[in-house]
């Protein structure tokens, strides 16, 4: 996770894209355990170790302004992840001690946008908001990009070293 990978010397600032953004002791678990269930991701009860999310409610809850045929394949092709990766807490938050941009997409489904906001306050991170899914890397990329690129120049700048 970006958030605990962060804290390598080489890495000079963090950018999230409608992300987790855990502090100390926290988990993704930990961030969506109070959620309403009809307002948190629709992932399915573990199997043999690993989650999945329902697959007829990944269109809708992923990637609910990618193309239909498109956020379907992306569910038929969804990758398991480990419960470690859910479970797993933060010890080390890299956003504590080096600049964080973050975007908040407005109609995730995924990680609320209250949520997201809350986090990249709690972060003092530099926020543009979007409308657009969690997907918002498929449907909308030039936003990504504009953001990753604005991240990097500020780093880059002299005010900034």
């Amino acid at each position: 996770m970006i958030t605990e990978a962060g804290t390598d010397p080489n890495v000079k600032a963090l950018v999230y894209i409608a992300a987790f953004m855990p502090d100390s002791g926290e988990s993704v678990q930990t961030l969506i355990a109070d959620l309403p269930p009809e307002t948190g991701p629709p992932i399915l009860p573990p199997q043999d170790g690993f989650l999945l999310l329902d697959r007829a409610k990944f269109p809708q809850a992923f990637a609910g302004d990618v193309d239909g045929e498109l956020a379907e394949f992306m569910a038929d092709s969804q990758v398991p992840w480990g419960l470690d990766a859910a479970s797993g807490t933060i010890s080390e938050p890299a956003w504590r001690s080096k600049p964080s941009w973050y975007l908040v997409t407005t109609d995730d489904r995924m990680i609320p946008p209250p949520l997201q906001r809350e986090m990249s306050t709690r972060a003092g991170s530099t926020v543009v908001e979007t409308s657009g899914s969690h997907s918002i890397y498929v449907s909308q990329p030039r936003v990504v990009a504009d953001l990753v690129e604005k991240a990097a120049s500020e780093v880059a700048s002299p005010a900034m070293a």
